[in-house]
């Protein structure tokens, strides 16, 4: 029998029932895809991470419980949180190389700093089938390399989606982005992906990565504040930065426990 330390790390917040709850696994060498999937469909978490240090940079990857996915935002923070505040890493950058690109981490005064790729929203033409997914229908529509993208009239568009979640596991995507100006932060949002196995996710790092430069081109600035409005929510503070978007935010560990397989 093996084991594994595990820790569920809420990121994007602090305290218990707020921000995205995120399995974090630390290993020694990988272990088998089948293995990994396995553990993530039974932690039933949006996503759990595991990762090996090779050399001065960190291995991760990214398990849903029903599927890998190549980038996740909130269970990089997590893992950077474990690294710095858990294992007491002396480094002041981290370097996660993940399937969606080279992510650098640094932390300051409790905020975790993630310096991601960028990605370019593409306009789309808003089709029947998108008219379909919730009880309002978008202004706009986008696309990116994984996900559809709905913009809506406003922040109370937003917080009242009601969403089609067999209408939208159709949609052949990883899961379904909408977004809106915000009223107190720059911008809002929420993510619904029951095709990979989450209905609708807590707080979503990785879309920041489009969804922050859609934002800044539109707001006509480069810091900005973002708020995912699901029923636990998430505050992401964003720097678009060339062709690289920075988002942060903070963490707190919430358990410990050991895996056994």
């Amino acid at each position: 029998m093996q084991t594994i330390t595990y820790y569920q790390i809420n990121a994007f917040a602090e305290g218990i029932g707020k921000g995205n709850p995120a399995g974090v696994c630390p290993l020694n060498e990988w272990i088998d895809d089948s293995i990994m999937q396995s553990i993530a469909k039974e932690n039933n978490l949006s996503e759990t991470a595991f990762y090996v240090k090779k050399e001065e940079i960190f291995e991760i990857r990214y398990f849903t419980p029903t599927t890998e996915v190549d980038l996740c935002g909130h269970a990089t923070l997590a893992a950077a949180f474990a690294e710095f505040n858990i294992h007491d890493n002396p480094q002041s950058e981290l370097t996660f190389l993940a399937k969606g690109g080279e992510l650098r981490i640094t932390q300051d005064d409790g905020i975790i700093n993630m310096n991601f790729p960028m990605e370019v929203l593409k306009h789309t033409t808003i089709t029947p089938q998108m008219n379909t997914l919730f009880n309002e229908k978008p202004v706009a529509a986008f696309k990116s390399k994984d996900d559809l993208v709905l913009e809506f009239n406003d922040e109370n568009s937003i917080q009242n989606l009601n969403p089609d979640l067999n209408a939208i596991k159709k949609v052949p995507v990883r899961g379904v982005s909408v977004t809106a100006k915000g009223n107190k932060a720059d911008f809002v949002s929420r993510f619904f992906g029951p095709q990979s196995g989450i209905d609708e996710d807590p707080v979503t790092g990785s879309i920041h990565t489009y969804l922050a430069p859609l934002w800044s081109e539109i707001l006509g600035k480069t810091k900005l504040t973002a708020q995912q409005l699901s029923k636990r929510g998430g505050k992401l503070y964003c720097k678009v930065q060339k062709e690289r978007v920075f988002i942060s935010g903070k963490a707190s560990l919430y358990q410990k426990g050991v895996i056994y397989f």
